[in-house]
């Protein structure tokens, strides 16, 4: 096996990525761009997405990173809004694009156009959620895109599958079709439901932090392969499993979260890089065989369909979030009026990605008879087509265009203040827990380490409420932004002479890792405090 095209892929997005931290162009939109223009360059080898890979082993932990930062409880108050864009934008979109693509294209059957409906169906929200956090989108926003960037895969599965089952001569019936629909959806919660709480039991009870984590990589893949094994969707076992862990993550061991934060980045990292430069090195595989409709006739094709998604996307998203409070005074009455602005940024969100790639080389060559797929290749690029519009057109204009609609960022003071009193309860909780450790004789410590347990406390407490100060006239630094830089010197002048008795043979290097370790943990501990 030649390793060596993985190397240079995994190598070559991570590179463009970190450049893309450099410019104000969103990482995904610059590795797409990248992927396409060196998909011609001469010796470069040919990367065909193999759904075989994708589907199983990057979308799961895909999905388990971004649940996992997510909040449940945020998504259960959005709950609407999600599984309308999530579900029910889903199968409109697939219906939609199907019935254009039916009407467009001569000779396509109408099995085959919802194929491609359901294919192109689902928005892919990494690039959205992106361009989200570097501008500073309304976090009802960003919670409603990410809660349907998390489900609306499993969606898509589906109809594809009964899609392509009618197609391909199954035989598929409305009814067949929703019994699938039903069983992969409550299938797989019901699968991720049932694995949560042992697995959560088992990060709690296994004490050695490198096994935990060692869980922690596997248990996506675990929640994927069991719900697909039973014909589930596994999409919604991974989410639902990820986001029990993800709101009960304080019940772990602390070394334990601190090293799957740094793993789960690194794997997120490569992973979000690879695929997104995978998707702009696809064209030269989508061109290939064509034939008839190489050329003008493919390209009005193509523009079509991405009209139809787009457009498809602003149908659905406002009657979505207009007519619940019309019909429902309950929801007048408990939620804030919305304005045009936020539906406008959320229908316009809608960029799709790798997992509507994978689908389409997922669909089979020939059909049961032996025929042909009809217009497979055609299929697959359109799908390309509309990955790449929504990318290019959408993901360049949604920063701007937000800038445009003016809309409430994030409230930094605020979350300030909001941060300051919680740590202010919490101090206030651990100086009484505090006084009655001392007060029994088995926990009698000196004066000066009693000292030090207090003050570690009260610089905890300060901390927040000293980012709400003024800066130094001098250096533009607050308080905080000062003690952290001080605080980073004296560990560094300590390290240097950890590391100068190391070389003077007074310490051996298994010491030297200790107290390094022991400082990383300090620096660690002193920059969340600061942040």
């Amino acid at each position: 096996m030649d390793v060596m095209p993985l190397l240079l892929l995994v190598a070559g997005s991570a590179a463009v990525a970190a450049a893309a931290r450099r410019t104000p162009v969103p990482a995904p939109l610059l590795l797409v761009a990248v992927g396409l223009m060196v998909s011609y360059v001469p010796g470069v080898p040919d990367y065909t997405l193999d759904p075989h890979i994708v589907l199983p082993l990057i979308l799961p932990p895909l999905l388990h990173t971004a649940a996992t930062d997510s909040s449940y409880l945020d998504l259960r108050a959005q709950l609407r809004p999600v599984a309308l864009l999530s579900v029910g934008y889903v199968l409109f979109a697939t219906f939609a694009v199907g019935w254009a693509a039916y009407l467009v294209v001569p000779d396509l059957p109408l099995t085959a156009a919802l194929v491609l409906g359901a294919v192109v169906a689902p928005p892919d929200a990494v690039a959205a959620t992106a361009v989200a956090r570097r501008v500073g989108l309304p976090s009802r926003i960003t919670t409603i895109l990410q809660g349907e960037s998390l489900v609306n895969d499993a969606t898509a599965i589906t109809a594809y599958r009964v899609a392509l089952a009618a197609a391909v001569g199954e035989g598929a019936t409305w009814a067949g079709g929703i019994g699938e629909f039903l069983l992969a959806a409550f299938g797989g919660i019901g699968i991720g439901l049932v694995l949560m709480v042992p697995i959560h039991w088992l990060r709690t009870h296994v004490k050695e932090a490198l096994l935990q984590n060692t869980l922690s990589l596997l248990i996506p893949f675990v929640a994927y392969a069991v719900a697909e094994q039973v014909h589930a969707s596994g999409v919604l076992a991974v989410v639902v499993v990820a986001l029990w862990l993800g709101h009960r993550a304080w019940e772990v061991d602390f070394a334990t979260r601190l090293q799957e934060e740094a793993v789960w980045k690194m794997v997120a990292f490569v992973l979000e890089s690879a695929v997104f430069a995978l998707i702009g090195l696809q064209l030269p595989v989508v061109l290939k065989g064509l034939g008839e409709y190489e050329g003008g006739r493919a390209a009005g094709y193509a523009v079509v369909i991405f009209l139809v998604v787009v457009v498809s996307r602003f149908v659905w998203v406002y009657p979505a979030t207009f007519l619940p409070r019309i019909m429902s005074a309950r929801i007048r009455e408990r939620e804030e009026n919305p304005t045009w602005k936020g539906p406008f940024v959320i229908a316009w969100a809608g960029m799709r990605g790798v997992v509507s790639l994978a689908i389409a080389f997922s669909i089979p060559l020939t059909v049961h008879g032996g025929e042909d797929f009809p217009e497979r290749n055609l299929i697959l690029f359109l799908t390309f087509t509309t990955v790449i519009g929504t990318l290019v057109v959408q993901g360049v204009t949604l920063p701007p265009l937000i800038r445009v609609l003016k809309l409430p960022g994030r409230d930094v003071q605020a979350e300030t203040l909001a941060e300051a009193n919680a740590q202010a309860q919490a101090s206030r909780s651990a100086e009484r827990r505090l006084d009655e450790l001392l007060s029994d004789e088995r926990n009698a410590l000196p004066p000066p380490l009693a000292d030090r347990l207090r003050t570690v406390l009260e610089r905890r407490r300060n901390a927040v409420w000293e980012r709400l100060g003024q800066v130094n006239p001098v250096t533009g630094e607050t308080v905080d932004d000062t003690y952290r830089r001080l605080s980073r010197e004296m560990i560094s002048a300590e390290r240097a002479v950890f590391v100068k008795l190391r070389d003077g043979r007074y310490i051996d290097d298994e010491m030297l890792r200790t107290l390094l370790r022991r400082l990383d943990l300090e620096e660690a501990a002193a920059f969340r405090e600061a942040a």
